[in-house]
């Protein structure tokens, strides 16, 4: 499908400070090769060890699965993030903290983040959080949640960040299910022009798992000005409670292979599990990751708009950067509001060097006027980033043109919550790039294609994206369940990790990644990638969106059906004929989806994944189980999606 892909050689980037030649790249990915044991002992002096480690890998993929990094090395994550760069850098800006609405964007220098860190740490303490113990972290993207984040890697606290766009419901059975013993959250945060109610909402989850819980006590960041109640005793004002404390903390000594934090993701069953990465090899792979991806010189600002809730905002807004003594940006601000464009005025004002977002952010700016983007200095950009989802090579060619005035490196990487940092990605300015391609893995990660009858595919090929041995960043556990663990990734080929998606690679060994294995769909014996339909679609610029999901059908197994969000002009245009034609021109008959629905969004998380599993249900009609719907980001569209099926399905 790709093989004649266009290709864009890495000279065209010739001003583009690379880190190394496309030699050493390779002698790179050799040495890692031929003495893993050297390779990671070297990539772990990227951080501060207060007992350097003398062992990496130890454990195994096979029999019960026990993964171990760097075990007899001792660290603390807060001090390679800040009090290590004090002596050279404590002057320069560590966070740039925007918040919509107000008029001032917070600068945060290195000595005063530690500062900052310091206090809360003695906070948590006072408040009896103990090495070991969970601190759930519910805040939308203001400087207090990277600070909270420290603070608690800080005193050896395991933090689980929620996202803000969970119910009640689902944060219960995430405090229930973490055993947290205090909650940091806000009183209430704007988002464009939709007041959350955080606290509300904590509230009422605290009350739904009354005694189930066993959270003590709350602190509560006032990030607006509603008013909210607060329980005697058990409530704290955050800015009141800290003021009073020191601004040193000595950082508890930790193990490599003491747990740093749990994520929760959604499986394929609907129950949450809490992905456990640790202190060592999470913090060595974070910024080896970041330092060959995102390399930081002096002055770069990275702002990767992912939220913290989100592996992304681990890696890439908070460790990665910070360790590598570099300048990172959040902002609580939507891409277009209140303006179309708001981003990128953002990126004009704080002079942001590197840009990095979702493919789904990318379609919504797509989705405005050029002129939108003309409009704006950008000339301060160097280097332009995606991650979460396929790209489609259109997508990824308007980011490149329009947005970086084809003179930016756009780096498509592929990794999950599981992988802790980007497992495939391109070295900006040293390989060259192929539009909807992740490139290839990075040095000392062996990867494999396996095929329907558990056979390597070798060369050219497709199949399930397997991991062949273990690296650093790599998921230990889930909390609580280590056997669903084992059976989720390492059952599939035994003795490989399984990522549960589909690739292509091409000749050049470059990956192109077709969504998640059960996002293939087998339409009378065709091979069909949910991507490939979907990149079909993104050709015509008068859709916004698609996906295409997978269900069952008497004769062909599979069949297709589509969701499409059409532009708002070009409405009345854009028929379920068209768009079914479209798919049939551009991938042949068999692709001739069974039904298209023409709607005006789609159920997504709060880090703008679209939920499949959901559109799968839904498209088939099984709508009275819709299994755990708390992540999403706006539950209404549920029910809209639900109408639009039944009423499409009575007509036709």
């Amino acid at each position: 499908m790709h093989h004649n892909a266009k290709v864009i050689s890495a000279n065209t980037y010739a001003g583009y400070p690379t880190i190394m030649t496309l030699q050493e790249l390779e002698a790179m990915r050799e040495y890692a090769h031929r003495d893993p044991h050297a390779f990671w002992l070297k990539q772990a002096e990227r951080i501060h060890w207060y007992r350097k480690p003398t062992q990496t890998f130890s454990g195994s993929f096979e029999g019960d699965v026990s993964i171990r990094w760097y075990e007899d090395g001792q660290l603390n994550a807060s001090v390679s993030c800040l009090d290590r760069h004090l002596a050279e850098r404590a002057e320069q800006v560590a966070l740039i903290s925007q918040r919509e609405g107000r008029q001032d964007i917070e600068k945060i220098t290195y000595a005063d983040l530690l500062a900052r860190v310091c206090r809360v740490a003695h906070a948590l303490k006072s408040l009896g959080v103990e090495k070991g113990q969970r601190v759930a972290i519910c805040l939308p993207m203001v400087s207090e949640a990277v600070v909270t984040m420290l603070a608690c890697a800080r005193i050896g606290a395991v933090h689980v960040v929620l996202f803000g766009g969970f119910s009640a419901e689902g944060i219960a059975e995430r405090l229930v299910d973490s055993g947290a013993v205090a909650v940091v959250t806000a009183n209430a945060a704007y988002r464009g022009p939709k007041l959350i109610p955080f606290k509300e909402t904590m509230d009422e989850a605290l009350q739904k798992s009354e005694g189930a819980h066993k959270v003590r006590s709350m602190l509560v960041v006032r990030t607006t000005n509603e008013n909210v109640s607060m329980q005697h005793g058990r409530d704290h004002d955050f800015h009141e409670y800290i003021k009073g404390f020191a601004t040193e903390f000595t950082p508890v000594i930790m193990d490599a292979e003491d747990p740093f934090f749990m994520l929760y993701t959604s499986g394929s069953t609907g129950k949450p599990k809490a992905i456990v990465h640790t202190c060592g090899g999470y913090l060595v792979w974070a910024s080896y990751t970041m330092g060959m991806i995102y390399t930081h010189q002096r002055g770069d600002v990275l702002w990767c708009t992912a939220d913290v809730a989100w592996i992304t905002g681990h890696t890439s807004v908070l460790y990665g950067p910070l360790c590598n003594g570099g300048t990172t940006m959040i902002s609580d601000s939507l891409p277009n509001y209140p303006v179309p464009g708001r981003w990128w005025d953002l990126v004009e004002q704080c002079k942001v060097t590197m840009f990095f977002t979702a493919p789904t952010a990318v379609r919504a700016l797509m989705a405005e006027d050029d002129v939108v983007v003309k409009r704006r200095d950008l000339s301060s950009l160097k280097l332009l980033g995606v991650a979460g989802e396929p790209t489609s090579p259109d997508g990824w060619a308007w980011y490149h043109d329009v947005v970086g005035q084809g003179r930016c490196p756009v780096i498509d990487t592929w990794w999950q919550t599981e992988t802790g940092g980007p497992i495939l990605g391109a070295i900006p300015g040293v390989q060259s790039l192929k539009p909807g391609s992740a490139t290839t893995p990075l040095p000392g990660i062996s990867m494999s294609l396996i095929d329907q009858n558990g056979s390597v595919v070798e060369g050219s090929g497709e199949g399930g994206l397997f991991i062949n041995k273990s690296w650093p960043g790599q998921a230990r556990t889930i909390w609580g369940d280590h056997e669903r663990f084992r059976q989720t990734y390492f059952t599939m080929v035994p003795g490989r990790y399984f990522s549960g998606d589909a690739a292509q690679r091409d000749d050049d060994g470059y990956y192109w990644l077709m969504g998640r294995m059960d996002d293939v769909i087998n339409i009378a014996g065709h091979r069909l990638g949910t991507a490939e339909v979907e990149d079909a679609l993104a050709e015509d610029h008068r859709i916004v969106e698609s996906a295409a999901v997978g269900v069952s059908h008497g004769l062909k197994g599979q069949g297709l059906v589509v969701f499409v969000i059409v532009r708002k002009e070009a409405v009345g245009e854009v028929t379920e004929k068209t768009v079914s034609d479209l798919i049939v021109s551009k991938i042949g008959r068999y692709a001739v989806p069974e039904s298209v629905y023409l709607v005006p969004d789609l159920p997504r998380t709060r880090s703008g994944k679209i939920v499949r599993r959901l559109l799968r249900k839904i498209a088939e009609g099984h709508t009275e189980n819709l299994g755990d719907l708390s992540s999403l980001n706006d539950m209404s569209v549920v029910g809209m999606l639900c109408e639009r099926v039944k009423k499409q399905k009575a007509s036709s």
